[in-house]
């Protein structure tokens, strides 16, 4: 098992923080970004079509809960599932930037934000 790094590389193009994943942490998956296996996620060819790096950088949606592609049925039962917000990660990003969300996230030891 890996340990919990800060690395803006392990930020997704949805929020989620790879670098305190557990699958990350058990070398079990690469991280979205490298992960080749992932073409299933529209969050990430979007972000990759648009060349940013994560939604936080998008000027077409406000609100990344407003976009259908981030926003879609994987994503809600993914968040269910996991209690997740990347929503409020994205929110995270654009207060603090991939690095300064990188940081927060590796010093709580978190993958995402929690819904409430």
């Amino acid at each position: 098992m890996s340990y919990i790094q800060t690395n803006p590389d392990l930020v997704a193009a949805c929020g989620l923080y790879c670098g305190a994943c557990k699958a990350y942490l058990h070398a079990k998956c690469s991280g979205c970004r490298e992960n080749a296996k992932a073409t299933w996620c529209k969050v990430r060819a979007c972000c990759s079509d648009k060349r940013i790096t994560t939604c936080a950088e998008c000027i077409e949606f406000e609100n990344a809960r407003d976009c259908p592609k981030f926003s879609n049925v994987v994503s809600k039962i993914f968040g269910f599932v996991f209690r997740s917000d990347r929503a409020a990660c994205i929110e995270q990003i654009r207060l603090l930037g991939v690095e300064g969300h990188a940081r927060t996230m590796a010093e709580r030891g978190i993958h995402t934000l929690k819904r409430a």
